[in-house]
């Protein structure tokens, strides 16, 4: 079994994908994460891949986005930019890899591969760009258009409406199942990659690595 190296890995919405994919996961985190369901070890991430992450057949990586997010610059809020000095030791590893952020990150992102709920059939839109490198290149799906109303952000989902589980959002039981992550908490559950985005990613991988053995 191929294993995936989880890096900023929160509660695990990304590593959730990867599993269903089939690698085996291990997540890294500054930050304790009792909620991650698989191996984690809690570490710097840029200095845990710059001296493991040749151990593994693929990395994901997920800096922090806050930097990044409107909020938080109309709040004035300070915090890392670590899309950089991810890279860099992304690079260093020699193995195939993924880097994911925000839309507000664009401008720091080379070549970025969209993905959003609307594609891989999940009720809520939840737009996040996918980095790739070392090797692998990710194709851009189709992006159909946003034919079904958003809620308003952070507010409770009226029928026929997709949700925007951001913030301080109301209907965690909802936003579980909608997102596919039964085990999170608000906190995860705000800023996760929906699983079904790295369970595609891990298969397209896995897809390309075949063709290469062929």
């Amino acid at each position: 079994m191929m294993r995936v190296l989880d890096l900023f890995s929160c509660q695990g919405g990304a590593a959730m994908g990867y599993h269903h994919a089939g690698f085996e996961v291990t997540g890294i985190d500054i930050a304790p994460q009792p909620r991650y369901p698989f191996t984690f070890i809690q570490a710097d991430a840029v200095s845990f891949v710059r001296e493991h992450g040749a151990d593994f057949d693929f990395i994901h990586a997920s800096p922090p986005c806050q930097l990044d997010t409107d909020c938080q610059r109309l709040r004035g809020n300070d915090h890392p930019d670590l899309i950089g000095p991810t890279r860099t030791v992304l690079e260093a590893t020699g193995r195939p890899w993924v880097m994911e952020n925000v839309r507000g990150a664009l401008p720091k992102l080379r070549t970025p591969v969209l993905l959003c709920g609307a594609m891989l059939g999940i009720q809520t839109y939840r737009h996040r760009y996918f980095e790739t490198g070392g090797g692998f290149h990710l194709i851009q799906p189709r992006h159909p258009r946003h034919t079904t109303p958003q809620a308003k952000m952070g507010r409770p989902v009226p029928p026929g409406h997709f949700g925007q589980y951001i913030g301080n959002f109301s209907g965690v039981p909802q936003a579980r199942t909608v997102m596919g992550v039964p085990w999170m908490n608000r906190d995860g559950i705000r800023e996760c990659i929906p699983p079904a985005y790295t369970q595609h990613i891990g298969r397209a991988f896995l897809a390309s690595r075949q063709e290469v053995l062929a």
